[in-house]
């Protein structure tokens, strides 16, 4: 299979906190699929909202192209793409292939939406890193920032992240998307990170174009003193490898803003 004909996998991207990481996409529809609208999403608009869990890519096509993959170096296989992976019913099943043919340790990045419903914290807690968004400290924020379908709640979303860490064993991370409509709040966050007990903090920015402008690095430095005591990291401290992708294009179109400066 040449390089030009994967069409569920892309990468390997250069990513700040994953290395070399080869994302899938179980939502390759061309066009978002996703429970939020995002002020900071670089791939535009959600069209419309979704929260049911639907099959949109045949686990067998997508095992087809990780069999494959050419001999690259990929230190994370990364559960990303063009909206939010545990929208698409078939994850686990996915997830479990995978462990089935590769050795890589798996990602999934989330926008936590789903996080609440008990089949989609079983299916994560297949992953060996789940990285959860918390953009906000409440409702309002959560409507201002992220503006999820009208059925999300931001209680629902803090209870099932708090409900995962009890029982899960893998690396738990959040990602903060950290821009001037919640750098007033962060603090307020940053009590709520350590009541959840993450591994990691991921302090990202909207440095891709979008809606909104990312803060400076002076800013973010300030705002990561929040989280003294947990283990913090933000796009400005670390330094990237270089590494070129088996489709440039695809992976361009779906880098999207969970995975923000990679």
């Amino acid at each position: 299979m040449s390089r030009k004909h994967f069409k569920y996998i892309y990468g390997p991207v250069s990513s700040w906190r994953f290395g070399s990481s080869l994302g899938i996409d179980l939502l390759s529809q061309g066009e978002k699929v996703c429970s939020f609208d995002c002020l900071y999403c670089q791939l535009g608009k959600t069209k419309a909202l979704r929260t049911k869990r639907k099959l949109y890519v045949p686990t067998k096509k997508v095992i087809q192209e990780i069999k494959a993959l050419p001999g690259v170096q990929i230190d994370y296989i990364t559960f990303s793409g063009r909206g939010d992976p545990t929208l698409a019913k078939n994850l686990g099943e996915v997830i479990k292939a995978i462990k089935k043919l590769r050795k890589e340790p798996i990602a999934v990045l989330t926008n936590s939406s789903l996080i609440y419903k008990k089949e989609v914290r079983a299916e994560l807690a297949l992953a060996d890193l789940v990285a959860f968004k918390l953009d906000a400290d409440s409702e309002k924020l959560l409507e201002l920032i992220n503006r999820p379908a009208k059925e999300i709640k931001f209680n629902n979303i803090l209870k099932g992240i708090r409900q995962f860490r009890k029982t899960y064993r893998g690396k738990l991370a959040l990602q903060i998307m950290l821009m001037q409509e919640n750098k007033e709040t962060v603090k307020n966050i940053a009590k709520l990170a350590k009541t959840i007990q993450a591994d990691e903090i991921q302090l990202c920015a909207p440095v891709r174009p979008a809606q909104v402008l990312p803060l400076s690095r002076r800013t973010i430095s300030a705002l990561k003193r929040h989280f003294r005591g947990m283990k913090a990291i933000s796009l400005y401290d670390v330094k990237r490898k270089k590494i070129r992708p088996i489709n440039t294009k695809d992976t361009n179109l779906r880098r999207s803003n969970a995975l923000n400066g990679g």
